[in-house]
């Protein structure tokens, strides 16, 4: 899943332009499990399980992904790599900038 490009869209000047689209998380969850050497090799595994249509629905609409095996290496994409926001808290639990100071 790349970063795609808009289509041209009209500018005041009646010429067309470009404008990038920001990568949404689905696309950089697939980006960072790319890099990370996840989704090389062949596609061995056989994953199987029920769901909920809701939940199907709901992840489809919010992913923008529309195929079943796409969600589902989504999902394992995501839970496979690491969150950076829990990474930074475990690492500087405990710990206050030089200049913060506590007052009771």
């Amino acid at each position: 899943m790349a970063a795609r490009i808009l289509p041209k869209t009209p500018t005041d000047a009646g010429r067309a332009q470009t404008t990038p689209r920001r990568a949404s998380g689905a696309e950089r969850a697939m980006a960072e499990a790319r890099q990370a050497g996840l989704l090389e090799g062949d596609s061995t595994e056989h994953v199987s399980f029920r769901a909920p249509k809701a939940l199907i629905e709901a992840a489809k609409r919010q992913s923008g992904v529309t195929k079943p095996t796409e969600l589902g290496l989504l999902g394992l994409a995501m839970l496979a790599q690491p969150d950076p926001a829990a990474s930074f808290l475990k690492k500087t639990r405990g710990n206050l900038g030089k200049d913060h100071q506590l007052d009771y």
